[in-house]
């Protein structure tokens, strides 16, 4: 019982480092997306399209544009990450 526990904590000690892996690479990417944002010729949150309403004492703001355009990649990034996982 000893080495099947041994065994089961192996592996789930290696999906946990590829997980934290994972996390990490995303985070360095979301890292990125900030720092260089506002050198990038396109804003995501300022795409033409979104709108914006400036009243007298508020403003409000509907990405529009910017959410379909975040949901098409996403959706792709899914279905490539789905791909090579089968």
């Amino acid at each position: 019982m000893a080495a099947r526990l041994t065994l089961w904590g192996m592996d789930s000690l290696r999906e946990l480092g590829r997980a934290l892996l994972a996390l990490g690479g995303l985070l360095i990417l979301v890292g990125a997306f900030f720092f260089f944002g506002g050198k990038m010729p396109f804003r995501l949150g300022r795409l033409p399209g979104d709108i914006v309403h400036e009243g007298e004492h508020t403003t409000v703001f509907f990405p529009v544009v910017t959410c379909i355009v975040l949901s098409i990649g996403l959706t792709l990034l899914f279905w490539i990450i789905s791909r090579f996982r089968r």
